[in-house]
């Protein structure tokens, strides 16, 4: 397999509306987009048209929000959304979140190789421990350990793959004259026992175009790094600066070959948000109108941008709509312990309001961009360049505008810089990320 030189793209789908929780207020939104699976299928459709090789859904299995005044962070229910998606496009990869804490290994497997197999080749298991109490309680049990989550990950994996290859892949004989639909010496159980999970087996669906489907993985730590490198082919990260996105990504290949992989079949995705205007101002104004609509949260957001900086800061000590005062500044300094403190310090000390430090998005979970198409490519660019990255799981304010000006902006330059495909590779998800076939457990592939 031959080192690919353009970056990759993943379209993060939340619920329908966006990045930001109050996404649905603004106008042009379908409030009441939750429900509407035609908008995941429009936006998917948009995401194929720019070429984007997946579209991801993050999942937890729990109300984790405040319903009064936010939207769910996720869809009703991702495999279902797929499954929509899957129907209505052709190219595009279709990847969604399982917990490996609270699903059986033999619904994991049956449910994600069947979308497989109906969507030609497309899909991916994103493998997550789950930590959530609130996630915990709805299967009537407590949180596990660290330790224990990860012990359970890696035999929900290895049972998920064993079943997914238990129907080997010349079994299929749809033999008419001979009366024979399948061979079934070639389809047998695997008879796995774990010390969490158990599965029979047989899986009793054959292989798709990709084999099976694909496994992601996005937790941290050691026992995350490990459960990369020995299984996954694609990991979604959360960076926040070039330096630690490196170190992050060198990680994984490192942990890759230890389990005697390719370090190149391991694709690291650095979640980025976005807000595109015509010009900055634009931009950055989206993301004030995104924030008028909770005024309740910016004195604790000023409070937060606060300590990033070494200062006490809050709405009676400051006008937030003017920049802050010299005095202030003198004694500021990047919070060592948060990533995304130098930018917050930059913007304050080029002069911005408090209010227009917090519009770019300094405290979100992911670096962000306010500001025109290029501005957008060549953040994108700077990090792909410096080898911080395989590609970007972008994420955009608002859902309803906020992937066609993506697609129908950004992607154009991308492509003209030479630093994104303007063809798919083929048609399965595994041929668009450039890693190989697989059939079976990791060992056997």
């Amino acid at each position: 397999m031959t080192k690919r030189k353009e970056m990759q793209l993943a379209l993060q789908m939340i619920s329908g509306y966006g990045a930001e929780f109050s996404a649905w207020r603004m106008p042009g939104t379908d409030p009441a987009a939750y429900t509407n699976t035609d908008s995941y299928v429009e936006r998917a459709k948009l995401a194929e048209k720019g070429k984007f090789q997946m579209i991801f859904i993050a999942d937890t299995p729990a109300l984790t929000v405040d319903l009064g005044p936010q939207t769910p962070m996720f869809p009703m229910d991702p495999m279902l959304a797929l499954m929509a998606v899957a129907r209505e496009t052709e190219h595009i990869g279709l990847v969604a979140t399982h917990s490996t804490t609270f699903n059986q290994p033999y619904n994991i497997a049956r449910q994600f190789k069947a979308l497989d197999v109906i969507s030609h080749g497309r899909v991916g298991w994103n493998a997550v421990t789950s930590s959530t109490p609130a996630a915990a309680a709805n299967f009537g049990i407590q949180v596990a350990s660290r330790k224990e989550r990860y012990a359970m990950a890696h035999e929900s994996i290895q049972i998920v793959q064993a079943l997914w290859g238990s129907w080997e892949p010349d079994a299929w004989t749809l033999d008419t004259e001979g009366g024979q639909f399948a061979d079934m010496e070639k389809i047998q159980p695997i008879n796995l026992q774990g010390h969490y999970y158990a599965s029979r087996g047989p899986l009793p669906i054959p292989p798709s175009e990709q084999g099976q489907p694909v496994l992601f993985q996005a937790g941290g730590g050691a026992e995350g790094l490990e459960l990369a490198g020995r299984y996954a082919s694609g990991v979604y990260a959360n960076p926040y600066d070039i330096a630690s996105a490196r170190e992050h990504r060198q990680a994984l290949r490192q942990s890759a070959a230890r389990f005697g992989r390719n370090p190149d079949d391991i694709k690291m995705y650095a979640g980025f948000m976005f807000s595109i205007g015509a010009t900055e101002e634009e931009g950055l104004e989206r993301r004030r109108q995104l924030m008028s609509f909770n005024p309740e949260e910016i004195p604790s957001r000023v409070s937060y941008l606060g300590s990033m900086v070494g200062l006490r800061l809050s709405m009676n000590s400051i006008d937030i709509d003017q920049p802050l005062p010299g005095d202030l500044l003198d004694r500021a300094y990047a919070n060592p312990q948060d990533p995304r403190s130098s930018r917050a310090l930059q913007l304050l000390k080029q002069g911005l309001s408090v209010r227009d430090v917090l519009a770019h998005g300094v405290i979100n979970y992911h670096p962000v961009v306010a500001g025109t198409a290029v501005q957008v490519a060549d953040f994108l660019e700077e990090w792909f360049l410096a080898g911080a990255t395989d590609g970007f799981s972008v994420v955009p304010d608002i859902a309803y505008d906020g992937v066609a000006d993506f697609v129908e902006q950004v992607v154009p330059i991308l492509q003209e810089r030479g630093l994104f495909h303007k063809e798919y590779e083929g048609k399965t998800l595994r041929e668009n990320m450039g890693i190989p076939y697989q059939y079976g457990s990791a060992e056997t592939k």
